[in-house]
């Protein structure tokens, strides 16, 4: 068996965790401006790696992924963006631990949208205990798609794929906060040096939202929950550290 997925990180490191385990050959499809800290930590997990343009976004990656399954003997693609079990776990385990550990004394959840998966999860789960919770989705403000713009290249990686995933459900979110690359990296460096928490670019772009969504003045005693979902070391080659 050949395990064939497009990803832009996280899902292609599990993956090659599982698929290094337990014997199976893996190619991950990925566009080429995804970080070389990623890219090598892959390989070293023994994945295979087939690198589309960046300009084509994760579209291109799934096409190109897609080919691959219809050639290669053996070939299974999960597909992150279509699978169910993706809002699945994200249902019985991330939604349960924030309201286990906020007690269910929330207003807000920020996440950014890659595949859909955690803000679909969290919001089917939250929103039925909870009416009153509202959740925000985040994406790039250079590829608006979800707001109804179009795509276009950007910095946050592992956000903004570029086209509407499948497993989304977008009757959860209340609300759509843009944030542009440079915000992000900012953030994500304030993040860093302020708080002690070296998140990713994708991690910079939610705690953007959060705060924006912070100094309104009716969400005062309001609290916000901002999804982090990324390391800084997988962007030591990357805008995120130029200048450091």
């Amino acid at each position: 068996t050949v395990l064939i997925e497009p990803t832009s990180g996280n899902t292609g490191v599990a993956l090659a965790v599982v698929a290094a385990s337990r014997g199976y050959r893996l190619k991950l499809v990925m566009p080429d401006s995804m970080s070389i800290e990623r890219r090598k930590m892959l390989a070293f997990l023994g994945a295979e790696l087939v690198l589309t343009p960046a300009a084509q976004g994760m579209k291109g990656s799934i096409a190109v992924a897609e080919e691959l399954v219809r050639t290669t003997p053996n070939a299974v693609m999960p597909q992150q963006f279509k699978n169910l079990a993706n809002p699945e776990i994200h249902r019985h385990t991330t939604a349960e631990e924030i309201w286990n550990d906020t007690r269910g004394e929330i207003d807000f959840i920020v996440a950014g949208v890659g595949t859909g998966g955690t803000i679909t999860g969290i919001g089917q789960v939250l929103k039925a205990r909870k009416p009153s919770l509202r959740i925000v989705a985040v994406e790039p403000e250079e590829s608006p798609v979800l707001s109804g713009g179009q795509h276009s290249p950007h910095k946050i990686q592992g956000i903004g794929a570029g086209f509407a995933p499948e497993v989304l459900d977008r009757a959860v979110i209340d609300e759509i906060i843009k944030i542009n690359s440079a915000t992000a990296v900012e953030t994500s460096r304030a993040l860093a040096r302020n708080e002690g928490i070296p998140g990713g670019i994708s991690s910079g772009a939610a705690i953007a939202a959060a705060l924006q969504l912070g100094q309104r003045p009716e969400n005062a005693d309001k609290t916000i929950l901002a999804i982090v979902p990324s390391f800084s070391e997988r962007y030591l080659s990357t805008v995120l550290f130029e200048g450091i």
